[in-house]
């Protein structure tokens, strides 16, 4: 027995017919062929598969995709510009090797953007501080804490 849900991803209305106990990430990678928010852990624990939410962060693994209804949804893949220019938080993990196997890397930029809204000139202590729910088993976070300074910067300019 389907439910429909309707919602606005990336700038589009979207409405699906899905199961009900299906979550967030679920309806975005296989309903919507959005893979760019990835499932690592199911619990919330990691961080992969965020996303944004009306204006809020939020780990879509423990979201249900009928909790969304009528929300906006953003995802990394709609972060870059429409002529395929990356953002300046996406630029600056590249520029400044933000990442190695590229696993983490959509839900860390989902996760920094919303830093850099709350606090256009966060401290390493307080990209640290916000990022504590995102994963990265490659990186030690040291570049990544650079490419969040970075893209900060760049977002102001």
């Amino acid at each position: 027995m389907g439910i429909s849900v309707s919602m606005t991803v990336n700038g589009k209305a979207v409405t699906a017919e899905i199961e009900p106990r299906t979550l967030l990430v679920q309806f975005l990678r296989e309903h919507l062929r959005l893979t760019g928010s990835h499932v690592g852990c199911d619990t919330g624990q990691c961080g992969a598969c965020t996303v944004h939410l009306d204006g809020r962060v939020v780990k879509a693994c423990n979201i249900l995709a009928a909790q969304a209804q009528g929300a906006q949804i953003m995802t990394i893949e709609g972060v870059a510009a429409a002529n395929g220019e990356l953002h300046p938080m996406q630029a600056a993990f590249r520029q400044h090797h933000g990442l190695q196997c590229g696993f983490c890397t959509p839900g860390m930029v989902m996760t920094a953007l919303d830093i850099v809204k709350h606090n256009p000139n966060p401290s390493e202590a307080a990209i640290r501080s916000g990022l504590d729910g995102n994963l990265c088993r490659c990186t030690g976070y040291h570049n990544i804490v650079k490419a969040v300074k970075a893209g900060a910067a760049a977002m102001k300019a």
